[in-house]
């Protein structure tokens, strides 16, 4: 009964804007993590809620760090809360972490089989969907995804 009671507590500490050493603001009082998955040829996308920071923009299901979550736990449970992944269908082999100084977002990349379908399962996703990779830089991408975009693309066609 204390170790439920202490993870109901701990559950979601994580939530909450903070500011990195570049005095950059972010959501994750302890970084955040997101799921990038790939077939070979395309990417799986959220495009997120107007209401959502960045909103109306596409980039990975994805959000804040528990104090207690590896990257790659927090990455699987933000997509599994966003999305009606199957965890089982995915193969994470990678990752990449972008640094902000005291602050930092993990993207954890996946493999899955072509033709896995996913959609939204709540409120912070406006849709969920397969991009080619070659039209992965043309969207209108979150800021923090655009700017990796160019080292994540590296790791899903190595």
């Amino acid at each position: 009964m204390i170790a439920s009671a202490r993870s109901r507590r701990i559950s979601g500490d994580g939530n909450g804007w903070v500011r990195c050493s570049f005095g950059h603001r972010h959501w994750g009082r302890f970084g955040a993590a997101g799921l990038l998955i790939t077939d070979g040829t395309q990417v799986l996308l959220q495009h997120r809620a107007v209401w959502t920071h960045e909103g109306d923009t596409w980039a990975v299901p994805g959000g804040a760090r528990d104090s207690h979550e590896e990257p790659i736990t927090a990455a699987l449970r933000e997509a599994a809360e966003e999305t009606s992944l199957d965890l089982e269908a995915i193969a994470p082999f990678s990752e990449w972490v972008d640094d902000h100084g005291g602050w930092s977002y993990t993207t954890i990349i996946a493999r899955s089989a072509p033709g896995l379908v996913v959609v939204p399962t709540n409120f912070e996703s406006a849709a969920i969907r397969w991009w080619p990779i070659d039209q992965v830089a043309a969207l209108k991408l979150h800021r923090g995804f655009a700017t990796t975009w160019p080292q994540l693309r590296a790791l899903v066609e190595a």
